[in-house]
């Protein structure tokens, strides 16, 4: 199964980036606040992201700030369009079915259902 982890990052400002495993590369989303069931949160697609960050905590180069493991598990895809991405979380805090919604073309939103 494919893994995902959720870093707390503290660089500009506070910040969760959700990071999931595809191939070679992590697909990557930083989440505006702390993720939790029923609430819907606002979220900015970034870059790939390489796969070290699935195990990797501390310094990110370019004085970035640090990295800690928020969360993290593996997940199974339930659909992957251009206009949102669905998958079920099986992690040590969340569990259950996360929908990331585009609402434009850098703005999406993230919410987990249980």
């Amino acid at each position: 199964m494919p893994r995902y982890v959720i870093l707390e990052h503290d660089h500009p400002l506070l910040h969760w980036d959700l990071m999931l495993e595809s191939g070679d590369v992590l697909r990557t989303w930083r989440l505006l606040e702390q993720p939790e069931a029923g609430k819907t949160v606002a979220a900015e697609a970034l870059g790939e992201h390489r796969r070290l960050y699935l195990d990797y905590e501390g310094p990110v180069s370019g004085g970035r700030g640090t990295v800690k493991r928020w969360d993290a598990g593996d997940f199974t895809a339930v659909s992957d369009q251009t206009d949102g991405v669905e998958v079920h979380l099986n992690g040590r805090r969340l569990k259950g079915t996360a929908a990331l919604v585009r609402c434009d073309q850098e703005q999406w939103s993230f919410q987990l259902s249980e």
